[in-house]
């Protein structure tokens, strides 16, 4: 087997290659830094070793040595080991050091370059690196050389004098030397100076100053510092997005929110996932669907359950076979359907039962027969309403939902009100995030709700929902975070 260095980039997940994807979605191992967004970890199949070798200032997970190791030990024992690190792993990013290792032992490596916080840091804080009539050309330098070496590489001096822009990497702890070598060495103190510290991400930050002033700007790692007459220049689109700067915790399942997160990602929002559900399908014995005249589905998990029982074949039109009547309670349910060729037949104009109840036809026979699809448990509103109809109604129970503890970190950033609006889509979702939030009342967080048997459950914990999406559906829940937040 390989192993991989591969470039994760600076940050924003939506950079990373697609060969990066395709190896972490293969890999066994995954040996990975700090600077990797975390959830391109997601990416990996939840089978594979996650080992953390992550470096920051006073806090060394593993030495250089170590990690050198831990690719040895995995790659010679014939795995597919992706080394994930920040950036690019060519660029101040010591994959030199490992491919040498990896050789001399006899391990078959591949790199796999990634965007540089170089060049991006500057593109999201809205500064060309190179820009006609400011720039021709540009310098990356690192300025934390191997202390061990006694010497340095660096020559400030022809630096200063070679004009263009410098990009500094790993800088913010000399600053003070390197911008008072720079001076010495003949460039202007007052040559304009950005430092953008965790470029391309949403908790991006941009500090504008100039060379004399750059060490008393308040400028932390890890920042990219553009010294040059490019970083007069403000393009600013990043740092512009509606929700930049907003943090934001939706509560879905994982399995289902990644679509929600790229929504709001998308809009410059810090997004923090606090699943407080996973879907479990659960055993059931399909009846003929022969018997019924329609089938109803109340959210796509149900669509899915049912589905990967196989008892219909993927891209095909099922109703010719079989003759059912189909209604999904809104779009998302509907798109379920859609994926396996299947157009529904109803779906009503808001997005809860009691909508449903009310667009469904009177049976054309007494008793004619539904299959209702669902959750175990789940409220009575439509199986009652569609006996109430005439309807004979078979519940057919395809999944439930089981609470799960989020992650310990986040968790204090919501009891502390470190955030901006949480996102609930379902009742369970309130009631196991309270459940392991504990009360949350008086933060003053407001919260967003999908719809109203999700709101109705928020009120009853004695909460106040700020926002209820008018659409029931993801379009209308970032609807309402906009409307909220923006």
């Amino acid at each position: 087997m390989t192993v991989y260095l591969v470039g994760a980039g600076p940050g924003d997940p939506g950079l990373l290659t697609m060969r990066a994807a395709d190896l972490l979605a293969e890999t066994e191992v995954v040996v990975h830094d700090r600077l990797a967004a975390a959830q391109l970890l997601d990416l990996a199949p939840s089978s594979a070793t996650r080992i953390d070798v992550g470096k920051a200032p006073g806090n060394v997970a593993m030495t250089q040595d170590e990690i050198n190791a831990v690719l040895v030990e995995h790659g010679g024992a014939g795995r597919h080991v992706v080394r994930l690190k920040g950036g690019d792993p060519y660029v101040f990013g010591r994959g030199g050091e490992e491919a040498e290792v990896l050789r001399d032992a006899g391990i078959a490596f591949e790199i796999v370059p990634g965007v540089t916080s170089a060049i991006a840091a500057a593109a999201y804080a809205g500064i060309p690196v190179t820009h006609r009539g400011l720039s021709t050309h540009v310098t990356i330098v690192t300025g934390h050389e191997d202390p061990a070496k006694g010497t340095t590489d660096t020559d400030w001096d022809s630096l200063a004098r070679a004009g263009g822009t410098l990009v500094i990497l790993m800088g913010a702890a000399r600053l003070a030397e390197i911008s008072a070598r720079l001076i010495a060495g003949g460039r202007d103190p007052e040559t304009p100076v950005a430092a953008v510290r965790w470029g391309t991400r949403p908790e991006q930050r941009t500090i504008r100053t100039t060379l004399s002033k750059a060490p008393t700007a308040g400028i932390e790692s890890p920042s990219a510092i553009v010294v040059g007459r490019v970083a007069t220049l403000d393009l600013a689109w990043f740092e512009n997005k509606p929700l930049f700067g907003k943090r934001v915790v939706i509560t879905r399942a994982r399995e289902q929110a990644s679509v929600l997160r790229m929504r709001l990602e998308a809009l410059g929002a810090e997004v923090l996932e606090l699943p407080s559900i996973k879907i479990e399908p659960i055993d059931f014995d399909l009846p003929a669907t022969t018997e019924f005249g329609w089938l109803f589905a109340t959210s796509a998990n149900g669509v899915k359950a049912l589905f990967e029982r196989g008892i219909i074949p993927a891209g095909t039109d099922a109703r010719s076979l079989s003759g059912l009547k189909i209604a999904a309670i809104g779009p998302g349910t509907a798109a379920a359907f859609m994926r396996y060729g299947i157009w529904p037949d109803l779906v009503p104009q808001r997005f809860v039962a009691e909508s449903l109840l009310a667009e469904i036809p009177q049976p054309t026979v007494h008793g004619e027969r539904v299959l209702l699809v669902r959750a175990e448990t789940a409220r009575d509103v439509l199986p009652e309403g569609l006996l109430e109809l005439g309807y004979e109604v078979r519940v057919l129970n395809v999944y439930r939902t089981l609470a799960v503890e989020p992650d310990s970190v986040d968790l204090d950033r919501v009891r502390t009100g470190l955030v901006d609006a949480i996102c609930f889509t379902s009742s369970s979702t309130v009631t196991n995030f309270l459940r392991a939030t504990g009360s949350i009342d008086g933060l003053g967080i407001p919260i967003i709700s999908i719809g109203p048997v999700t709101s109705e459950a928020v009120r009853a914990t004695g909460l106040e929902v700020a926002v209820e999406a008018i659409e029931h559906d993801i379009d209308g829940l970032v609807a309402a975070v906009l409307s909220q937040l923006a």
